[in-house]
């Protein structure tokens, strides 16, 4: 059941350059997702033909288990499935974020819709201040231009697979994204001593 929450200040605001999940302390954060220059879309450049090889040639099997979790010590992600990892698709990204117990990740929106797959754990989103709990096996939806953020409320790791065809709304223009708040500063010890699955 849906439950509608009020607005709080419970969360920590943390500005870029200030210490957050993703460093440890004492060195300057990186936001890397969201401050680094990425690929959304790819050029079409060359021949017909050549590209039409160059797509055949491309694997059709990434191995997210190859790749290194970026982030913590809170919450953890990678991207085995987008324009700028994997030639082979140029409309959709997919992505996987590990939540340490009790994390939460960052409070924002997009113009994309997204499917969310629970993985791992249970916990619950607030999409535009509304409580929406989930558990494993669940699968959820984010829907366009809706402010949301991703919480586990257990004391388990939670993991989360992200589907949305991102790259084509951004290629038609429907650009607007807004970080209302980053990831919390204050971390507790079970996030402190948390490490992301090593068999995903």
């Amino acid at each position: 059941m849906d439950e509608t929450l009020a607005p709080t200040e419970t969360h920590t605001y943390v500005k870029p350059g200030e210490p957050g999940h993703n460093v440890n302390a004492g060195k300057e954060v990186v936001w890397e997702r969201w401050q680094k220059k990425r690929v959304f879309v790819r050029a079409l450049e060359g021949t017909y033909g050549n590209l039409i090889t160059e797509l055949f040639s491309q694997p059709r099997v990434i191995r997210a288990g190859e790749m290194k979790w970026k982030g913590g010590p809170q919450m953890y992600s990678k991207t085995p499935i987008n324009p700028g990892h994997a030639k082979l698709s140029q409309a959709i990204e997919v992505h996987l974020n590990a939540f340490a117990p009790r994390a939460y990740g960052q409070n924002h929106g997009h113009m994309n819709s997204a499917v969310m797959y629970v993985l791992r754990g249970s916990g619950y989103d607030v999409h535009d201040l509304r409580k929406i709990p989930y558990r494993q096996g669940d699968a959820f939806i984010v829907e366009n231009a809706c402010v949301h953020q991703h919480f586990n409320d257990t004391d388990e790791e939670m993991v989360l697979l992200v589907m949305k065809a991102k790259p084509l709304f951004l290629f038609m223009h429907m650009l607007f994204q807004k970080m209302v708040k980053y990831p919390p500063c204050d971390l507790t010890p079970e996030a402190l001593a948390y490490n992301p699955p090593a068999d995903i």
